[in-house]
């Protein structure tokens, strides 16, 4: 994947708010991210805002994951700020194709950055949220596992839980769940991968499970509204005090980012909704939840 220039990195300006790559070295590793503040960040200096992180799928970088999921438009648009962390070799320890427990320790890594960014920005330490595509929302699992003290809700896409995470975790925190997933996906099953990864259901009855959600009625909605595009949208969640645990299930779907452009990675990865935005649907997602 052809690598976007490095001056972008530097300083980069999109719509009224600011974009900059900075780094620091956890163990023994330069580690990297971009932050974006939205331009009412520098107006008011006294208000605080809410935290997205935005982790980038296997082989990508921070800076695709930045332009391929223009998050940054509705960070602008709702006032909150985007971090993207950057994986070492482009990739996140998910506890398959890397040991879990001896392999890179990216959930340090997280918290070290979250600290920092604790004490020099304006964070609303309750409205800290969690978003990523492939390897990067299969990360957005094990965040929740093992922080959900830090985080109020995760939205990972294309990126059911691991296996790994499931059998290490030991915590029982509420926190908000919402998986978006191609029922054609034909990178990550939706169907699920026997010592990889859930099917996208089981994943949606694991957090629902977490939660002590079972017992509560469930919803569903189905979206389908443009005739030009071959996919729809299937919705159902359970919700009680505050959480809520969603599977959006995109019908005819690939393994895409929905309401994005086209992204062209060497192979073909399905097709790309255009029946939602993503972004907005996150983002409707994450402010309802607020860690208590």
């Amino acid at each position: 994947m052809k690598q976007l220039s490095i001056t972008l990195l530097l300083c980069f300006f999109m719509n009224a708010g600011f974009s900059q790559a900075k780094h620091f070295i956890y163990g023994n590793e330069k580690r990297r991210y971009i932050i974006y503040l939205p331009s009412g960040y520098q107006k008011d200096t006294i208000r605080t805002f809410p935290l997205v992180f935005n982790f980038h799928g296997g082989g990508m970088t921070m800076t695709e994951q930045m332009f391929y999921t223009q998050m940054n438009k509705s960070a602008e648009k709702h006032q909150f700020i985007v971090v993207y962390p950057q994986g070492i070799k482009q990739d996140w320890n998910v506890g398959f194709e890397m040991s879990y427990q001896h392999g890179t320790d990216d959930v340090g890594f997280i918290k070290t950055l979250m600290d920092s960014l604790m004490k020099k920005y304006r964070i609303r330490q309750n409205e800290v949220y969690a978003t990523g595509l492939s390897r990067g929302g299969f990360f957005c699992h094990r965040l929740a596992a093992e922080l959900p003290e830090r985080f109020a809700a995760i939205a990972p896409v294309g990126a059911p839980i691991p296996d790994s995470v499931v059998y290490f975790n030991r915590k029982t925190n509420p926190i908000g769940m919402m998986l978006i997933q191609g029922d054609a996906d034909n990178i990550v099953s939706y169907t699920g991968k026997g010592n990889a990864y859930y099917s996208a259901k089981a994943t949606y009855d694991y957090w629902v499970n977490q939660n002590s959600l079972a017992d509560v009625g469930e919803n569903a909605q189905h979206i389908e509204r443009l005739k030009a595009d071959s996919t729809s949208v299937q919705i159902i969640k359970r919700s009680s005090k505050g959480i809520t645990v969603s599977l959006v299930t995109i019908k005819g779907g690939g393994h895409t980012w929905p309401g994005s452009d086209a992204f062209n990675i060497g192979f073909p990865l399905g097709k790309t909704s255009r029946e939602i935005n993503v972004n907005e649907m996150i983002w409707n997602f994450f402010k309802e939840h607020s860690r208590k």
